[in-house]
């Protein structure tokens, strides 16, 4: 897959524009686990991913992590680079759940493109304002819907994305996603169990009933 199929505003480019970015490309193969960025002060360039997952979160002063977004094949991140938009400040992490290659944008460059191109400075406040909205709406599950509701939206969009209703998941990593505690992830989802809505091995969920997970899910209450 080459880089001009994924960048989205490539044929808005001149050409000059255009060999600047190729000659700045850098090819980057991480391996699951690595961090990308860590906090505002990091400020190595924009992601553009070819293949793989990574997964923006935030941590508390306690050590508690939570899920603000995901990035998959051809999103790009803009967050890494938060240095170049002095007004947003945010002390993200950005880590790979899978083994993921990527092009690395530096900074410099793509802050260039930004001056010189009303494309690039359209797209960048387009990809600001889809980044708030990923903020936005985890506020609003954190504030307004319960922790089963929570999980169970969880495990279902995990299942959508593996395309396998067996996740190989530990409770610790969705209590991470979540913000919560692994002890109160595992005593959710032994509710769920016995619900008959999953079943439990070590580091293993299965999906035994999903129309239960998304009855659950958009269940409201009175």
């Amino acid at each position: 897959m080459d880089f001009e199929h994924c960048f989205p505003i490539w044929n808005k480019l001149n050409p000059v524009q255009k060999n600047r970015l190729l000659g700045s490309l850098i090819t980057c193969q991480v391996n699951k686990g690595t961090i990308l960025h860590n906090g505002s002060s990091d400020c190595s360039g924009l992601f553009l991913i070819q293949s793989g997952q990574l997964r923006a979160y935030i941590l508390s002063d306690e050590g508690r992590e939570i899920t603000v977004y995901r990035l998959f094949d051809r999103d790009m991140c803009l967050l890494s680079a938060s240095c170049m938009i002095h007004s947003i400040q945010f002390e993200i992490i950005i880590e790979a759940e899978k083994d993921t290659r990527l092009w690395l944008i530096p900074t410099e460059t793509y802050k260039s493109l930004m001056e010189e191109s009303a494309a690039a400075a359209n797209y960048t406040n387009e990809l600001m304002a889809s980044r708030f909205t990923d903020v936005m709406w985890l506020m609003e599950q954190i504030m307004w819907k319960s922790l089963d509701k929570r999980v169970a939206a969880f495990l279902l969009e995990e299942s959508s994305i593996e395309k396998n209703s067996e996740l190989k998941i530990t409770h610790e990593t969705i209590a991470n996603h979540l913000g919560t505690h692994r002890e109160v992830i595992t005593r959710m989802l032994r509710y769920f169990q016995n619900e008959g809505m999953v079943r439990l091995s070590r580091g293993t969920v299965v999906l035994v009933d999903k129309k239960k997970l998304e009855a659950l899910q958009m269940h409201k209450r009175a």
